[in-house]
């Protein structure tokens, strides 16, 4: 059986200026690059899915590298990132649950040095349907200024039959924020779950 079959991947990339306090000088990059894909497990309960972790890895890596591609193709311009899953509705939460080691693995190598767990949501939703990704540093998870979320969805996906892939990568913390905390530029090596 054919685990990964992909209908289309999307990427889109958010220049940010300002949050309604004064322009920066450069500018904030949030992206997002989703997959629609068949799910081979839809309508059907299957015991044994980790097989498609395996096989989804290539595609997280792709997803990755297109990402930051997009994003002007510097790993080290990298802060934060995050990642979700949308499952059609003959699927099950599971199915989704299989994008956590790809597409955060994925992320993480492609990036070259990134410590902190990839936070992650999933849910099950119809055509059309859009998610909240969340977002944090990508080195130390308790960093404040990072702590943030991006809205995705591709207006035909997913299919009943189908699941949404999703990954987003950050070029930095929330414009003019000013709520203290571990700061960036304060993270040690083994800061990553902190």
């Amino acid at each position: 059986m054919d685990l990964v079959r992909v209908r289309k991947i999307v990427v889109n990339v958010e220049t940010i200026w300002h949050e309604g306090g004064t322009p920066v000088a450069k500018p904030l990059l949030v992206g997002w690059a989703g997959a629609v894909i068949a799910n081979p497990y839809a309508g059907k309960f299957v015991q044994d899915v980790q097989p498609m972790m395996e096989a989804l890895k290539p595609l997280g890596v792709e997803m990755s590298q297109r990402l930051l591609a997009a994003m002007g193709g510097e790993p080290k311009s990298i802060e934060a990132y995050g990642k979700a899953s949308i499952i059609g509705s003959a699927g099950e939460l599971e199915h989704g649950a299989l994008w956590h080691v790809p597409g955060g693995y994925a992320m993480r190598d492609v990036l070259g040095s990134a410590k902190a767990i990839v936070p992650s949501t999933v849910k099950l939703g119809a055509v059309g349907v859009r998610i909240d990704i969340p977002i944090h540093h990508k080195d130390a998870a308790y960093v404040r200024s990072h702590f943030s979320g991006i809205e995705a969805g591709i207006p035909d996906a997913p299919k009943a039959d189908e699941l949404a892939f999703f990954i987003t990568m950050t070029s930095g913390g929330r414009i003019h924020e000013r709520m203290g905390g571990l700061k960036a530029s304060e993270i040690k090596l083994w800061d990553g779950q902190r």
